[in-house]
């Protein structure tokens, strides 16, 4: 904050202090970093106490999945309560400019770490390259050689979700998969496949979607089922355009075929029918991401990588295959 105002860290506390010998304009450019950064008066104490920021940079990849935002929300209640401010910037393509642009940005405000939320495999590469010497947390799940990471268990929750229709009596089991540059989208496509293999039952090539209600819905209303008794897509949204596309053909989930989603939606139970998913806790996220965070400014010794475990929630969008 006091780099904010381009002046020295004694200079803000005569300000926050009432200090009679500050030049008027001085005091008005602290002032209104203040108010820019949204700084508490504890949280200044605090930051010129430690000579830190008290603020954490978060890059959020494609902000309009409900993952990332979810994630995002999490963060910043943890920072909040931590004392900690959060500077959030939104990178929404593969555009490498953006992530340069947003480390750019975020590393002038004087952060004392970064945080990267729901990265693309091409996200995470750029920012590689950008040599900022802050800690750095990754939010995904599987381990970075490089950077700290914390995340809920993909793999273990698209497993549970295939086990689940494993255990219903389903052989044929599909899967609509997300874009396959996402961490996510490939450990759910690999949990998938894995559980598929330990039950020596038959995999096929998955459908790649793009996250979207309308591609689950493209993809249900062409579909041709075969053998196959039900569907795992990759996350909710996909799977409300799945069931849509299978109901406008006359196909009924889940007496025809099974469909369990990935996330659970606040609108989940409110499908028609209520979606079997998996549910990420993301207020256990965020505490855990912004605990490594605060472990790696403190210089503290953390596990590289930490989880969360997953939870499926059964719903009437499964059933027993028909005889």
């Amino acid at each position: 904050m006091a780099k904010q105002a381009g002046v020295s860290h004694m200079t803000v506390s005569r300000v926050l202090n009432g200090h009679p010998n500050i030049r008027e304009s001085t005091r008005e450019r602290v002032l209104q970093a203040i108010d820019e950064m949204n700084y508490t008066r504890s949280s200044i104490a605090r930051a010129l106490a430690t000579r830190r920021a008290m603020r954490i940079g978060v890059l959020v990849d494609s902000p309009v999945q409900y993952g990332p935002n979810s994630t995002l929300r999490a963060l910043e209640g943890a920072a909040r309560d931590a004392g900690y401010a959060i500077s959030a910037f939104s990178v929404s393509d593969d555009d490498g400019m953006q992530i340069d642009s947003g480390v750019v940005d975020l590393v002038t405000q004087g952060v004392d770490a970064l945080c990267v939320i729901a990265p693309r495999q091409s996200s995470l590469d750029l920012l590689g390259q950008q040599a900022t010497g802050l800690p750095t947390v990754v939010v995904k799940s599987e381990a970075h050689p490089d950077m700290h990471t914390a995340g809920v268990d993909q793999c273990q929750g698209a497993k549970l979700a295939v086990s689940h229709l494993i255990s219903l009596g389903h052989r044929r089991i599909l899967h609509l998969a997300g874009p396959m540059d996402w961490y996510d989208a490939r450990v759910r496509e690999q949990g998938w496949r894995d559980a598929l293999t330990a039950a020596e039952l038959p995999v096929s090539d998955p459908a790649v979607g793009d996250w979207t209600s309308d591609f689950g819905y493209e993809y249900g209303s062409s579909l041709e089922l075969g053998e196959a008794t039900a569907i795992f897509a990759a996350n909710d949204q996909m799977a409300l355009g799945l069931i849509h596309g299978l109901s406008d053909r006359g196909i009924r989930v889940p007496d025809d075929v099974s469909v369990v989603g990935f996330d659970d939606l606040p609108d989940a139970r409110h499908f028609l029918p209520p979606l079997t998913t998996v549910r990420q806790d993301f207020a256990a996220l965020g505490a855990l991401a912004l605990q490594l965070i605060i472990a790696a400014i403190e210089g503290e010794s953390t596990d590289e990588h930490d989880m969360i475990e997953p939870v499926l929630i059964v719903r009437r969008s499964t059933t027993a295959p028909r005889a």
